[in-house]
């Protein structure tokens, strides 16, 4: 009997990049465990992988390519060999290449793997080389990272292990427990050394529980908040003038624009008494090292970019940043030197492409497009979308186009797969090996793999490979090994990788970049932000002169998108629908929706995995303030309908004061199955854009619960 221990990284698109021990006996993995050794996760895995061996053997597992039999959606499909499928893929390429042009084929992916060399990027090279149509990938943070670059540059801010050393915590759409665990026992440590902690959300969450102060806000109303507290801190005098006057630009111009957004104004729009806006001013001002941390909510609404330009002009204001634990966190991914050319190769694309926003897949695929042709091939890998995406009538239809020939690389038949004509298996994190960055915290890791492939799984680099092949492609790039991409995927040279090697991460699992010791580190101390000014811009340069870039790995192309000129200074965009801004429409549907991370799943990941959905619930459930449930006879597990004029889900009642009144809970991630009738709680988001960054408007959603 042989046994091992095989340290390797969680897959997912979480900021916490766990380090993972995974037991091998006999070339079985038969548990996985966190490393003690990494000192952010501490050895420690969440619910969702903490069982991860559980995902790789399960029997509803992917492990063979297959074709579909049976009517699109049905699930139907017979196995076939790899060459059978790359062969059809390829021929079937040729035809619509050869008849309508390579933009008829549309590439679809996200983070279901962030790993460097098998994640969101994995595919882009090949489509460019084809010409195909791109895939702009904005799901999450393409608003906040907009506005934070306009503001302050791509900088990776606080470190996240410095908040032992804060004194005044906020956390801003963030529900840590949850989403970034791994924080809070620096966070728990920063409350111990006597540590305010304040959190922000219309929720009162796992971790809101456990604040010293949780402000209850309404959905999408975040900036005003903001402004109005930048309002308070020049008013009052509270600001730091010489800080300012030194590392910012756009003070006076800022303080003329504040004037109006007064602490009554604001909590006309938020929801939080006056006294309360006043007192949370004053303690974040006057209590340093301040710090504030953003999570991905803050940006789903119609003014999300706007909402992040404030809220990253405040711990400037203030000078904040002179502190070590003080200043502003959003993802410290800025600090990774990742060739994102390398991973992209946007100079293989056309002088003329056409652009396609997942978001919109669903009228995409039934002809709403900007130009060009008919979508006439979709390819599918690390993503979900029938469980994701807005409209899913519309793409449930655009699927069912017999016309469409579908293409999904999978762990599972997912609801998305089941639409598939050709299916095939992907590795899981414990069959493969990557590279990983972390949007949490500052340590490079590796995975080495823990096991052989299971049945005929192969890592999308090698899918990669082999429709390169299947395709004719010569060009030697595109069957470069894993260790070499690996090798190309970062920029070694930069100082932030002295003293990180390949072997030795491969041994260690993870290393920390070449940066202060958190307890040293304040990174804008003394300004050098990497804006154009070299300051924090109150009057964003980049918006003045319309040039402003959103950030490109997102988008997952390589030619800069320029924007036209914004106002450089922030401003409060009103949400899209809320009972104040559509006061007709909250006649008709008076409650709004949010739609925050699963506890148990990551976006759509273990919706299917019987550990998860234990821990989550069997089905769909929806969390309404028990005064709004009263006057609909609504009761603690009442089968209920959620609705709007876009769509309707069916779930059970939760109720709890947890919630504030006027907003329903229904967390994201539950697959079309685990409801009880028809799609998920996406399916009545709203397909609107947020003010920047092409950000989908998730929160800003109203709608009616009644009784089935």
């Amino acid at each position: 009997m042989s046994k091992k221990t095989v340290v390797g990284a969680c897959p997912h698109d979480c900021p916490d990049t766990c380090s993972i021990l995974t037991t091998v006996e006999d070339g079985k993995a038969i548990a996985v465990r966190g490393n003690p050794d990494h000192p952010f996760t501490r050895g420690r895995l969440c619910v969702k992988v903490n069982n991860y061996q559980d995902r790789v053997y399960s029997e509803q597992r992917l492990l063979h390519p297959m074709r579909r039999v049976g009517p699109k959606g049905s699930g139907q499909f017979v196995r076939i060999t790899w060459d059978e499928a790359m062969a059809e893929i390829a021929a079937r390429f040729r035809t619509i290449i050869a008849t309508d042009g390579p933009q008829a084929i549309l590439p679809y992916s996200y983070l279901g793997t962030q790993g460097i060399i098998n994640g969101l990027n994995v595919g882009d090279p090949l489509f460019n080389k084809l010409g195909a149509s791109v895939s702009e990938r904005t799901f999450c943070d393409s608003g906040s990272c907009t506005a934070y670059m306009m503001t302050i540059g791509h900088t990776p801010g606080v470190d996240p292990e410095a908040f032992v050393h804060s004194k005044y915590i906020i956390l801003w759409a963030c529900n840590t427990l949850s989403t970034n665990s791994h924080h809070w026992p620096f966070i728990e440590q920063a409350k111990k050394n006597g540590a305010k902690l304040v959190v922000i959300d219309p929720m009162r969450t796992r971790t809101a529980r456990l604040a010293d102060w949780h402000i209850p806000i309404r959905p999408g109303t975040d900036g005003a908040l903001a402004l109005a507290m930048m309002h308070i801190i020049i008013r009052e005098g509270l600001a730091d003038r010489s800080y300012i006057d030194a590392h910012t630009i756009g003070f006076d111009e800022l303080a003329e624009r504040v004037k109006d957004y007064t602490p009554e104004f604001a909590a006309a729009e938020t929801g939080i008494p006056v006294y309360d806006i006043y007192r949370l001013t004053r303690e974040y001002a006057t209590t340093p090292p301040s710090v504030i941390r953003i999570g991905v909510a803050v940006e789903r609404h119609a003014g999300g970019g706007q909402t992040v330009r404030s809220i990253a002009c405040l711990p400037a204001l203030i000078g904040a940043w002179r502190h070590v634990g003080g200043g502003l966190l959003q993802l410290p991914i800025w600090a990774f030197p990742v060739d994102w050319g390398k991973l992209m190769r946007p100079d293989l694309q056309p002088e003329t492409m056409r652009v396609v926003n997942c978001w919109k897949l669903g009228p995409a695929l039934l002809g709403d497009l900007p130009s060009g042709p008919p979508i006439r091939a979709l390819f599918v890998y690390n993503a979900n979308p029938m469980a994701m995406v807005s409209q899913q009538g519309k793409l449930e239809e655009g699927l069912a186009r017999e016309d469409l020939f579908t293409v999904v690389s999978e762990h599972f038949i997912t609801d998305t797969a089941r639409y598939a004509d050709i299916l095939l298996p992907a590795t899981t994190q414990l069959e493969q090996a990557d590279i990983m960055f972390s949007w949490g915290h500052l340590y490079l890791s590796y995975n080495n793999p823990a096991i052989e492939p299971l049945g005929e799984a192969v890592p999308n680099t090698e899918l990669f490979r082999r429709l390169a092949r299947a395709l004719g492609i010569d060009d030697p790039f595109f069957f470069r090994s894993d260790e070499e991409m690996i090798q190309q995927s970062m920029d070694w040279s930069n100082p932030v990788l002295e003293g990180i090697t390949l072997e030795a991460l491969k041994e260690r699992g993870y290393m920390r970049l070449a940066v202060p010791p958190a307890g040293d580190w304040a990174p804008h101390r003394d300004g050098n932000f990497p804006t154009p000014t070299g300051k924090c811009e109150f009057k964003s340069t980049l918006a003045e002169n319309g040039n402003f870039v959103v950030p490109l790995f997102r988008q997952g192309y390589g030619k800069d998108q320029v924007g036209g000129a914004v106002d450089p200074l922030p401003y409060y965009v009103k949400p899209n629908e809320n009972p104040t801004t559509a006061p007709e429409l909250a006649a008709k549907y008076p409650l709004n929706l949010i739609s925050p991370k699963s506890h148990a799943f990551l976006n759509s990941n273990y919706g299917n995995l019987p550990a998860q959905t234990a821990q989550a619930g069997e089905e769909q459930a929806v969390i309404l303030h028990p005064e709004d449930a009263a006057p609909r006879g609504i009761t603690a597990g009442t089968a209920i309908r959620v609705f709007n004029d876009r769509g309707a889900f069916e779930a059970s009642a939760t109720l709890s004061s947890d919630v504030m009144r006027g907003v329903v809970v229904a967390p994201a991630g539950y697959w079309h199955g685990s409801n009880r009738k028809g799609p998920t709680v996406h399916a009545l988001t709203p397909p609107a854009f947020a003010d920047l960054g092409q950000a989908p408007t998730f929160s800003d959603s109203l709608v009616e619960v009644v009784q089935i």
